[in-house]
Formats: C-alpha cells, structure tokens, sequence
C-alpha cells in the first residue's frame, strides 16, 4: 500500500510497536499488513499421499500438497473442501485438522487437514500438471520446503487410508 486510504496522503515508514509501519503523516492511519491463510488437503492411502505437480508459480512443474488461499469470510474446512475439488476434481469429507504451519518471514498461515475422498476419481484440476500417489519416504521435487515435514507428521498419523475404497484403485 503506497497511499493513505482514508485521505490519499503517500506513506511513509514510521516505528509502530516496535517496527517500521507505513503511516500517514497527515492523518495517523498505520497500515498493518495482514497475513495470507491457506488451507491444504492430506489425502493417503495407506503409506501413499496424493500431490499435485504445480502448474504456476511458485514452484511450478514440482509437487505439492492440493492447496489454495481461503476467501474472506469462508469456512477453513469448506475452503479445504473447495480446493480438493478445484485441484483433484473429488469431493472430500474434511476429517481433522493436522496442523497449522508458519515461518517467519512467510506471510501465509497454512491450516492442513486430513481429508477423505467421498467422491469422484483424482484427475488433474485447474492448477495441476499431474497428480500421483507418492511413498511418504521417497517425496518428489517438492516446491515448498515445509511439505516434506507435513506429510511426514501428518501421514504418520493417519491410522486409516483418507480415500474411499474402490474397486478400481
């Protein structure tokens, strides 16, 4: 953000709570960036976990966890729901929460759920070259380094296959 938008004045950065802040030197409004959430689904089957192969930056052409940033006012769990079906052509039953991952410097907050697919068969949706069942202990290219760990964690506690059982699987 470059100007205040309360009364058009250009920012300036100015310390507030401890940090440079940009600020209106005419008005006092102090713009606080706010964070990014996303949600992402963990779908197994049995020591396997569905990725997809990014087709867009970042990390295009590695894979990843089927995820997607939350719309203003959604639902985590519906948000995870939508991107299952946006990214994997599926519907899933959204089961539990595996964990909320952060670092400094990132500005997304990503909420992971165990998921349980309860209809459709995976393909490819509108982000996604590719998509595969992978060994958790031998992951692909992965584009984001914090995957490696959350499949790893979340995987392990998943006692049960997260996808319905069908003949042709």
């Amino acid at each position: 953000m470059r100007y205040c938008p309360a009364c058009g004045t250009p920012l300036e950065a100015r310390p507030h709570d401890g940090r440079p802040r940009p600020t209106c030197p005419a008005c006092g409004f102090v713009y606080f960036a706010d964070p990014k959430v996303a949600v992402a689904v963990l779908i197994t089957d049995g020591g396997r976990v569905l990725l997809g192969r990014r087709g867009n930056e970042p990390g295009r052409g590695r894979w990843a966890l089927p995820a997607g940033y939350v719309d203003r006012g959604e639902a985590l769990e519906a948000a995870a729901a939508r991107e299952a079906r946006e990214e994997l052509n599926v519907d899933v039953r959204v089961d539990r929460l595996v964990g909320l991952y952060s670092a400094a410097g990132d500005p997304v907050i990503l909420a992971v759920y165990a998921a349980t697919i309860v209809s459709g068969d995976p393909k490819a949706g509108d982000d996604l070259e590719a998509i595969g069942y992978f060994e958790v202990d031998r992951l692909p290219d992965l584009a984001f380094a914090r995957d490696a760990r959350i499949v790893r964690e979340g995987a392990s506690s998943v006692r049960t296959p997260t996808r319905r059982p069908s003949a042709s699987w």
